[in-house]
């Protein structure tokens, strides 16, 4: 019935070579090389080939070509061989099907096909007697002759496969088990078997190899799970594993690779279980929200590794990267896995990898429980003109999410993710790294710990990049503690170092030349900065970075050395940025940039003058710049200059409560200062206009709530006399937002001690609190300290007695009824004290107590004082 019989038939190989087929890829239907075992018994008579189907050496075969042996031998790629027993083999007669345990084969594994069945009339290649084409004429229903007993077998592929073919797959001509593979996709989709027999004799038989086969269950479906997470497929065959392949190329190709300046490697368990419960939840964005340096790229980074370990895919995008015209974030994905092709179609030796959009990479993780994440990091470097368009792109960003069930994180600055327009509904704050994250991060980058001042101690960024300075052998010792400014200044140093060093190789520079080749470097970093500056994103467009950087022969200014810009980018001082090129670092930027913007123009422009006054509104990010002009204006002019800007700022607050930039620019600068105590009169200023607005029923920004007053480097003495006029500010207790008293309250809480004397000067004030109308300032801080009294009760019945204040008697007698024991040790204190005073008060609050003594110990230090 040679009209069956459709095929195409080839032989890409020797004939007598089935191990080694012509091609080392799977493009235009040819099919990787040495990817075939040989299977022969003791005896070196051909029993059949297989395939490995993991990367643990499970090989898949033909149930034939083992059946009744006690050993095989197995002839991988060159001369490897090995000898397995029949306890490696799991058979499985039922489908015609075996599967062998090994190692050291040297082959690599072959994808399996997903699809359920290959379409009747599809090409595939066959190894039998060398690789040859064949077409599928459909399903069929054969019978299996075992040693033992038959196997009716179904849906089995019946192949038109030509003379020649059907020669090759004669029964025990060593064509048993070997693999049939898609034309298009080099997935295999079959199992050539020899021993099968039905009504048609001019065909060949290949048992089907898919997950939901009958009896495929167990060892087979777990081994085809494991292949379709492991060994990538592409076209109409895309795994798991392909996908993962992809967004790892990708990954490999757009995340930050590590290296000197990355903050400290310590894993932030808090963060990590934000992550974690957002990929459980329903949301589909979440916020990763900081500071520049306080560790978002890190924390993507170690997101992405955590997710590439458990084989979840993971796209890394950067907003550098987005285009004024995309619709959506599914634009970059797609143009980011476009860039990823190349490398892996070269790796696996493909000419097309099909269709790999985001859309159907997203559709197929979905689909295996496994939702694909998108990581957005720095946003705020997206075109303007997109950056205009920002609530369509949002909405069409949503609308893909939710269509193909991804996720997005969001690593951005406080002031983009306040007008982002996405769906948030979480968001994870990222500030300094804990107490212990940060001396495991010194530890390991091999800091000193009183190496830098308090303030700066656990900030990643300025850990990191003082760990390369110390790591540097010019770098001069460190005599005392320094602070971020040092840190920055020390790295630009050694960075232009570096950079002079490269451009003095080859150009016969040695000694002081290069340190004057590095102060050149240095200010050409700074006009770089002074370029930078500006209503766009801080980054430098091409023919600027070229102006300041040459990629060829320099002026005679500076030094004439050839390969200015390559040095830059090699050292990592500036990295490419869409179009054009920014620093790496951006607080060392916005630090950098600090020092060079004209600051009195800026707040005329972005306060004094009005926001809505600006033909072109300077981006909300961009605010890092100024507040480092001012802590500049601080470090380099004293308080004085600094305090009257910030007055300035007070005051326009006061004529517009709104004001963004007045509210953002104040508390970003009083907070970041490292000793506030020169401002205290800016900052009674500041605290009894937020009374008087609230008076006013005028709104006061959140900036200058409770948590900033208790963030601000000041003695608890000038703290808590700024809390004792801003509790005035305090709603009615339904209110909802945070409280100053209840600010006040935490305070005593972390540090009774320090914070207990501080509240018994409050004594004297019985102004009302607006919020309680019937209890005072006094009242209050009488309360407070009773209900926060076991932090440090002995602390405070020494603080109470040493006021000699009414309210301190007060609550004196309250603590003789409720703590009779503490007074009893006040008692036997004061009784020993020097002071007058203090043995008056022994005699008086001893009397006072006896009666509610209930304690031998109790009574005994009463009877002693």
């Amino acid at each position: 019935m040679a009209s069956r019989n459709g095929s195409r038939e080839t032989d890409d190989s020797p004939q007598g070579s089935p191990g080694r087929p012509g091609t080392a890829g799977t493009q235009g239907g040819a099919v990787p090389a040495d990817v075939l075992v040989r299977i022969h018994d003791l005896a070196g008579r051909p029993r059949g080939t297989g395939f490995l189907a993991d990367h643990h050496g499970t090989l898949i075969t033909s149930h034939e070509a083992v059946d009744g042996l006690p050993r095989l031998v197995l002839h991988g790629a060159g001369d490897r061989r090995r000898v397995v027993s029949a306890d490696a083999v799991t058979p499985l007669p039922a489908l015609d099907l075996a599967l062998v345990r090994t190692e050291g084969l040297g082959v690599p594994p072959l994808p399996v096909t997903v699809r359920e069945q290959a379409g009747t009339g599809a090409y595939v290649r066959i190894a039998a007697g060398g690789w040859r084409e064949a077409r599928v004429l459909g399903p069929a229903t054969v019978t299996y002759a075992a040693t033992d007993r038959f196997h009716r077998l179904g849906d089995v592929l019946e192949l038109a496969v030509g003379t020649a073919g059907r020669d090759a797959l004669r029964l025990g001509g060593g064509a048993a088990g070997g693999p049939v593979l898609d034309a298009g996709t080099g997935a295999v989709v079959a199992v050539l078997g020899t021993a099968l027999s039905s009504d048609h004799r001019d065909v060949g038989f290949a048992v089907p190899l898919r997950a939901r086969v009958p009896g495929a269950a167990g060892p087979l479906g777990e081994l085809l799970a494991e292949n379709a997470a492991t060994v990538p497929a592409y076209g109409a065959d895309l795994n798991l594993a392909g996908v993962l392949e992809l967004t790892g190329a990708s990954m490999a190709l757009e995340c930050p690779p590590d290296g000197p300046g990355v903050p400290p490697p310590v894993e932030r368990v808090a963060v990590a279980a934000e992550f974690t419960a957002f990929m459980e939840s329903p949301s589909a964005v979440l916020g990763l929200v900081g500071p520049p340096g306080s560790g978002r790229t890190t924390e993507l980074a170690a997101l992405a590794a955590r997710r590439r370990r458990d084989a979840q895919p993971t796209l890394w995008l950067r907003g550098c990267e987005l285009r004024d015209g995309d619709a959506s974030l599914a634009d970059a994905a797609r143009r980011a896995l476009d860039r990823a092709a190349p490398a892996v179609a070269a790796a696996s030796a493909r000419a097309d990898l099909g269709d790999i959009t985001p859309e159907r990479l997203a559709h197929l993780a979905r689909s295996l429980g496994r939702p694909l994440l998108l990581l957005l990091d720095g946003p705020e470097e997206m075109p303007p003109a997109l950056a205009r368009r920002m609530t369509d792109w949002a909405e069409g960003t949503a609308r893909w999410l939710r269509d193909t069930g991804s996720r997005l994180v969001v690593a951005c600055r406080a002031e983009y993710w306040e007008t982002a327009s996405l769906p948030a509904e979480r968001c994870v704050r990222l500030g300094d790294l804990g107490e212990d994250e940060a001396r495991e991060a010194r530890r390991s980058l091999g800091i000193p710990d009183h190496a830098l001042v308090p303030a700066d101690a656990r900030n990643p960024l300025a850990l990191g990049l003082l760990a390369e300075v110390l790591a540097d052998a010019s770098a001069p010792a460190q005599s005392a503690a320094i602070d971020r400014h040092d840190v920055f200044t020390a790295h630009l140093d050694l960075m232009s170092l570096r950079i002079a060093t490269r451009l003095a190789t080859g150009n016969g520079l040695h000694g002081t030349a290069v340190r004057r080749l590095a102060a050149k470097v240095a200010g050409q970093v700074h006009e770089a900065a002074r370029r930078s500056l500006g209503p766009g994103s801080g980054d430098l467009d091409r023919e600027a970075f070229e102006e300041v950087f040459p990629w060829g022969p320099a002026p005679a200014r500076l030094g004439g050395c050839p390969g200015w810009a390559s040095a830059v980018l090699a050292e990592g001082l500036l990295v490419p940025a869409g179009a054009g090129y920014r620093f790496a670092h951006e607080g060392f930027a916005d630090w950098l940039q600090g020092t060079h913007l004209d600051l009195d123009e800026a707040l005329h422009v972005l306060v004094h003058r009005g926001e809505h006054a600006q033909c072109d509104p300077v981006p909300h990010h961009r605010i890092g710049p100024v507040v480092q002009a001012l802590l500049c204006l601080a470090r380099q002019h004293g308080a004085g200059r600094t305090a009257s800007r910030l007055a300035d700022l007070v005051h326009a607050l006061d004529a517009d409560p709104r004001s963004w930039w007045a509210a953002r620019l104040l508390a970003g600068t009083l907070s970041a200062l490292p000793d506030a105590t020169p401002y205290a009169e800016l900052l009674r200023l500041l605290a009894d206009r937020i009374v008087a607005w609230r008076r006013q029923e005028r709104p006061v920004p959140e900036e200058l709530g409770p948590a900033f007053w208790t963030g601000l480097r000041l003695p608890e003495e000038a703290r808590c006399a700024l809390l004792r006029r801003l509790v005035h500010a305090d709603g009615p207790p339904c209110e909802a937002g945070p409280r100053f008293l209840d600010a006040v309250a935490a305070l005593l809480a972390a540090d009774p001690t320090a914070v207990q004397p501080q509240l018994a000067r409050w004594f004297d004030d019985e102004q009302p609190l607006p919020a309680t109308p019937h209890a005072t300032v006094a009242t209050a801080a009488q309360a407070l300290l009773h209900t926060h009294r076991h932090g440090a009760l002995d602390e405070l019945t020494d603080v109470l007695v040493d006021h000699a204040h009414p309210k301190a008697d007060e609550l004196l007698a309250v603590l003789t009824e409720e703590e009779p024991s503490a007074v009893c040790r006040a008692a036997d204190r004061w009784a020993r004290d020097e002071r007058p005073a203090r043995r008056s008060a022994a005699v008086a609050h001893g009397l006072r107590v006896a009666p509610h003594v209930s304690t031998g110990g109790d009574r005994a230090l009463l009877r002693y004082a």
